[in-house]
């Protein structure tokens, strides 16, 4: 892990921390913070990076100082749930349990971090998933039903058998998908994307959604403009940034008249990764802007029909954002065009990544 640097730390600031409490904190299914009077960080666990609770080498969340100071105060171990968000914009946060002891009596302190808002959402929301499941799956389940008996009706009549059969595909199809997109859903439901975060290229990302999207962009003659400058790192699920990515993309190319163009722009401010698309489609009504991020949520139900739309690809952008620790956004004109950008905070630790991975190899 991060021992070594970790007992440089400690040995430049005058401390020594023993091996065998190292050894013991690594084994514990928790995050672990190591602390020196002044809240200088002396040690600490992989995963507290992602809880994004220190900078510069000192604890800086301010829950968590507080909890921390209460128990040099007193000198009395104390526990306490508190919520970090998960990042610098959005609604995602990390419901947290800490405990927090003093050890020995030269002012050092450990705090161990419980991160168990996964299992107390899940519950919630897998009442509220498999209900929407339910109601979606009749739709082509019943078509399929329905046209089956219509081609054993018409078994005499070559054309119809044809036409009936090619309805089947359709709605065959429309399931397969539908099924694919609640597996993406649920997996983004089930697991936390920061806890084995790594920082990946967005210019990498994009140009490998656009790649993906290319083959249905060309069918009706929409181009993918897509002009990178500077590069940035996010860190996150590799998986899960370029499925939302590539959700956006297709979403723009769905609702895009032919011969048109959807344009993906990359931008960096404010520690802020801007992921936006637009495309020149026929745009969201101001009535239905604050709705369309809901599971199975349609603008247009004919149009996603025609298109073999899910309803489920915004719900997994907004979802994978979120658990990124940001959000997403919507500006759209009804004939003129919509775009979507997703906000992620940026990895701006890329030297000293770059040196801890040296280190480790």
């Amino acid at each position: 892990m991060f021992w070594r640097r970790d007992k440089e730390v400690a040995v430049e600031s005058g401390w020594e921390i023993p091996d065998s409490l190292l050894e013991l904190l690594e084994i514990l299914d928790a995050e672990y913070l190591i602390l020196a009077p002044g809240e200088q960080v002396l040690s600490s666990s992989a995963g507290t990076g992602a809880l994004s609770m220190i900078r510069d080498g000192r604890l800086v969340s301010t829950p968590l100082l507080n909890l921390v100071r209460a128990v040099r105060r007193s000198n009395v171990y104390q526990e306490a749930t508190v919520e970090l968000p998960r990042g610098p914009i959005g609604q995602g946060t990390h419901d947290l349990l800490v405990r927090v002891s003093p050890i020995g009596t030269d002012g050092l302190i450990v705090a161990l971090i419980f991160d168990d808002s996964e299992f107390r959402r899940l519950d919630a929301i897998r009442r509220d998933f498999v209900a929407n499941i339910s109601h979606e799956l009749k739709t082509p389940i019943g078509a399929l039903s329905i046209l089956s008996e219509a081609v054993l009706e018409a078994s005499d009549d070559k054309e119809a058998v044809e036409k009936f059969a090619g309805r089947m595909q359709i709605e065959a199809k429309r399931l397969t998908d539908l099924v694919q997109e609640i597996i993406n859903l649920s997996r983004l439901q089930d697991g936390d994307p920061l806890k084995n975060a790594q920082p990946y290229s967005m210019i990498d990302l994009i140009n490998q959604a656009i790649d993906e999207s290319r083959l249905a962009a060309e069918k009706r003659k929409i181009s993918l403009v897509f002009i990178p400058t500077t590069d940035h790192l996010v860190l996150g699920d590799r998986s899960q940034l370029e499925m939302a990515i590539s959700n956006l993309i297709e979403n723009a190319i769905n609702y895009s008249p032919d011969s048109t163009q959807v344009a993906i722009v990359l931008t960096g401010k404010d520690k802020l990764v801007e992921i936006s698309v637009t495309d020149q489609g026929i745009g969201i009504p101001e009535k239905e802007i604050e709705r369309i991020f809901e599971r199975f949520y349609r603008v247009d139900p004919a149009r996603s029909r025609a298109t073999g739309g899910t309803g489920l690809g915004l719900s997994i952008v907004k979802h994978v954002a979120t658990n990124h620790g940001g959000d997403i956004s919507v500006w759209s004109s009804e004939g003129a065009g919509s775009t979507f950008t997703i906000r992620l905070p940026e990895f701006t630790e890329a030297e000293s990544y770059l040196s801890t991975n040296q280190e480790e190899k």
